[in-house]
């Protein structure tokens, strides 16, 4: 296991482990695998790591699933190379672990797991939309980490929401790839990686 990237020194833990900066907090806990809307638009405007909050350097990482490659965007923010190996050795859906930070199952009617009996709560209107929680709650898929420079680094956005970035772009050169999480492809995936992979092996 990796050790807290210096990076995240300044990051606050639960449960030993450092609390993503794009991590939804409901009542003061830690929504581990739930993404704050607010905060990710934030990361993605101003070039923040998902992670640490700092801004990227020359190069960063994107998390990339067979699903991102067909839409052609990472709907996460990036990474430091730094903070990469971390969060795959505990981010419950790149290790594996998918209830390593959940101790009981997610409940449907609220984000953080918890019920909400506050009706003035903002928390439901806080997650993300469709598209990333059902990355978050989905099951085991590949996931992959893909290397670019950050002076390609450009955000895509949904037709119906032109101001709203709701990604990372993937259509830029790629620097290098690593596979986090390995999981049974559909043949379409396959070919779309196998399509990827030609692209690069040429470059």
């Amino acid at each position: 296991m990796h050790a807290i990237p210096q990076r995240c020194a300044h990051r606050p833990l639960a449960g030993g482990l450092v609390v993503p900066y794009v991590t939804l907090i409901h009542d003061g806990h830690a929504a581990f695998g739930v993404l704050d809307a607010d905060k990710t638009i934030n990361a993605f405007r101003r070039r923040l790591c998902q992670i640490c909050q700092h801004p990227l350097d020359e190069r960063c990482f994107l998390i990339v699933r067979p699903a991102d490659v067909l839409t052609g965007c990472s709907p996460e923010p990036a990474l430091h190379p730094e903070c990469l190996p971390y969060t795959a050795d505990h981010c419950p859906m790149l290790s594996g672990t998918a209830t390593h930070y959940r101790r009981s199952p997610v409940l449907a009617r609220h984000p953080a797991g918890r019920p909400c009996t506050d009706p003035s709560c903002p928390c439901p209107s806080r997650t993300t939309d469709e598209h990333h929680a059902a990355r978050s709650g989905s099951p085991a898929d590949r996931y992959e980490a893909w290397m670019i420079h950050t002076r390609t680094y450009r955000l895509v956005s949904l037709p119906e929401q032109p101001d709203v970035p709701s990604g990372i772009s993937l259509d830029v050169p790629v620097l290098r790839t690593r596979v986090l999480r390995t999981a049974t492809l559909t043949p379409e995936q396959q070919h779309l990686m196998d399509l990827f992979n030609a692209l690069m092996n040429q470059s």
